[in-house]
């Protein structure tokens, strides 16, 4: 059976992923969040041989986090939150005893990163201005070269995109902790999918000069299914890569690289199967007065 409009099957599997993710944060599930929003001390030792993390994390216990890394995996990255800055020093002694009770060559190396929680409240406002300003001026951008109901429906599968990209940060709690790799990611994502979204609404415009009495919803199904091959090749050659780099990349590399690949597929979903059809909702429910520019193109022909 062929789905007319996509749009609605397509809002209820992302509605779901958002509901599982709602669940699990009330469920106390919520996102792991990094020192750089919940604030706390990261140190790096170098151990001076290999080490498994679940025999460092045991032999620091709780409230301490471990991650091993470096090519002989014989670096130890501690993390603990909520420190207050008083009690630095002592934190730093206590790691580094009990390290070398078990490894002698321990040793801290670079420099001791402490974020305060005003920091990461900061960086939470920051980025929320951040995307809402990108928001905003794309609003008024594509309102301007499209009309407001594209810029609309376009920022509104924005919103759909980071909400999803969100909450998978809840779903793979275990997997990767929200730091400002995340905001980057999410801005980088932002860009990503309102140029495939661009493009739909194009062709959009170019098939409605063509067949002016088509319904809207037929037009976008349309228009998507002739950009559809060209989305769907540029989606998955950034995903070659992205994927690439998050099995070959170091720590820092996946931290960036999962929360790309959840937005490309994000923002891929929402550019085809809901922008341009909730466009045409917006037109059916609120029609625009016909713009000057419409009416040159139907004087020429």
């Amino acid at each position: 059976m062929k789905i007319r409009n996509p749009m609605k099957p397509a809002l209820l599997v992302s509605a779901a992923i958002i509901l599982l993710a709602v669940v699990l944060t009330l469920c106390g599930r919520g996102m792991n969040l990094g020192l750089d929003f919940a604030g706390g001390l990261s140190m790096t030792y170098e151990l001076g041989q290999s080490a498994a993390q679940p025999d460092v994390a045991a032999l620091l216990d709780s409230p301490y986090a471990v991650t091993i890394q470096g090519e002989n995996k014989s670096e130890a990255l501690v993390r603990i939150k909520s420190v207050g800055t008083e009690d630095i020093q002592d934190v730093q002694r206590t790691v580094t005893e009990k390290l070398r009770s078990r490894y002698p060559g321990a040793e801290p190396v670079g420099e001791v990163s402490y974020v305060g929680p005003v920091a990461g409240a900061t960086l939470v406002k920051n980025a929320l201005t951040s995307v809402g300003i990108a928001a905003v001026l794309m609003l008024i951008y594509i309102a301007w070269r499209f009309d407001f109901h594209s810029g609309l429906a376009a920022v509104l599968a924005l919103a759909h995109d980071v909400l999803v990209m969100l909450a998978f940060m809840v779903i793979l709690r275990d997997v990767i902790e929200l730091n400002s790799s995340f905001i980057a990611a999410a801005l980088t994502i932002v860009g990503y999918s309102i140029n495939d979204t661009i493009v739909v609404f194009d062709r959009i415009r170019e098939n409605a000069k063509k067949l002016p009495e088509m319904d809207r919803t037929e037009l976008v199904g349309l228009s998507v299914r002739e950009c559809l091959g060209r989305t769907v090749m540029t989606s998955m050659t950034t995903l070659v890569t992205i994927v690439a780099l998050y099995i070959l990349g170091v720590a820092a590399i996946k931290k960036f690289a999962l929360p790309i690949i959840v937005g490309v597929i994000a923002g891929t979903w929402s550019s085809n199967l809901i922008s341009g059809y909730l466009w045409a909702w917006l037109e059916k429910k609120f029609p625009q007065k016909e713009r000057v520019s419409d009416a040159d193109d139907e004087d020429d022909e």
